[in-house]
């Protein structure tokens, strides 16, 4: 028994001695307790700078015919003919309709004829005239006589002038059979046919011709926004661009842009009492007539230039609960400090700050999940042109985002 005793003793020593052992080597090695240090956290963050920045405002606008023209008759008559083609340019001076002439003709014949006649009577009345005028000194006729000569003549001379005035209004009459384009355009659909009956300046068009290039785009600029401008003009904050401050871009419907830059005309006086808005005209280009009147257009009107914006990437700026614009910034002694801002607006993947940095202040735009305020932080400068996937976190080497840290 004291055998077996010694035997079941031996045992359960050298089973303890091997727990023991094996706990020993899974131990942590001497002088360490707690977790694990992690690794100051690092950022990546931009210095932020005075820069020019070129203010601009995006509003919406409509297209218009740079002229237009409804063709109307100016005498009453039978269409002969139409000579031109739906939809087509037209040139000035061309004729698009032809009125029967002949009843105008007939006209003109007549009043030339009567012309001729009250000429031919001239010669006479005007000697006869003339020798009661003689007689009248020798006694040899009444004063009557002479009189009612002296009258002939001046009524011969007034109906050569009536049927000279006749001629003339039965030439532009005839003329006015052969109905021609104004302007240069376009030219819509005929609202008549060969054999229909037209009047004198009649309320309904014979068709309609517009002129595309250039073409105005109306620009409609609400009155507080025109208000503000003005008044950031006169404090200095912004300047006008002489060169290029008439220069306007345009965005089509589709979303494209257009090539080709307009030029800012005029701002309307009058201001609409529906929309509190006046109305901005801009003159663009169009050789190829990719614009037609009616289209809804977006135009970027230049404002001016600020010549000390402060600038930020857009991903550096949260908002908190209360939907407050907020950055976080690395200060002088490493730590990280919170920042309200007053944003003005954005001009590409930036915003314009209005108050809360000043130059030289450094903006954390990378890594805003793995800091709070308060934390001391390991700064690197910010990639803009970064691209891909970043590896992995270690404790040597943290992660660096690139979505902002949001």
């Amino acid at each position: 028994m004291q055998k077996m005793y010694r035997i079941k003793l031996i045992t359960t020593v050298g089973v303890l001695v091997s727990c023991l052992i094996l706990l020993t080597g899974c131990g942590k090695p001497p002088g360490t307790s707690g977790p694990p240090q992690m690794g100051t956290p690092e950022v990546a963050v931009v210095t932020v700078q005075t820069e020019q920045a070129t203010l601009t405002t995006e509003l919406p606008g409509r297209t218009s015919a740079f002229r237009v023209a409804e063709i109307r008759p100016q005498i009453s008559g039978l269409i002969q003919k139409r000579l031109f083609t739906e939809g087509s340019d037209v040139k000035a001076e061309d004729v698009l309709y032809q009125i029967d002439p002949a009843p105008f003709q007939s006209a003109l014949d007549n009043a030339k004829a009567a012309l001729s006649k009250a000429a031919a009577n001239l010669p006479a009345i005007r000697l006869r005239a003339e020798r009661y005028r003689d007689l009248l000194a020798d006694k040899a006729v009444s004063q009557q006589d002479y009189d009612d000569a002296a009258a002939a003549l001046q009524q011969v001379k007034a109906e050569i002038e009536y049927w000279k005035a006749t001629v003339e209004t039965a030439q532009i009459n005839l003329g006015y059979t052969s109905i021609i384009a104004p302007i240069s355009g376009r030219i819509g659909i005929s609202n008549v046919t060969e054999g229909a009956l037209v009047t004198a300046h009649q309320p309904t068009p014979l068709a309609t011709i517009q002129q595309l290039d250039p073409i105005y785009v109306d620009v409609p600029q609400s009155t507080t926004e025109l208000l503000r401008l003005k008044r950031r003009l006169e404090e200095g904050h912004l300047k006008h661009d002489v060169r290029n401050q008439n220069k306007v871009k345009l965005i089509l419907e589709d979303g494209t842009k257009y090539p080709l830059e307009g030029t800012l005309q005029f701002r309307d006086v009058s201001v609409d009492p529906t929309t509190g808005s006046v109305i901005l005209r801009v003159i663009f280009p169009n050789p190829k007539g990719v614009l037609l009147p009616g289209m809804f257009v977006r135009a970027i009107v230049k404002e001016g230039v600020n010549k000390q914006a402060l600038l930020i990437p857009q991903q550096a700026v949260s908002r908190d609960p209360k939907g407050n614009p907020v950055v976080l910034i690395v200060n002088a002694g490493g730590k990280v400090e919170q920042r309200m801002l007053t944003l003005d607006r954005a001009i590409g993947d930036k915003w314009i700050v209005s108050a809360g940095l000043t130059p030289g202040e450094r903006v954390v735009v990378e890594g805003l999940q793995k800091v709070r305020p308060g934390l001391a932080v390991k700064v690197v400068p910010f990639n803009e042109n970064k691209t891909g996937h970043v590896p992995a976190a270690t404790e040597s080497q943290p992660q660096k985002r690139t979505d902002g840290g949001r």
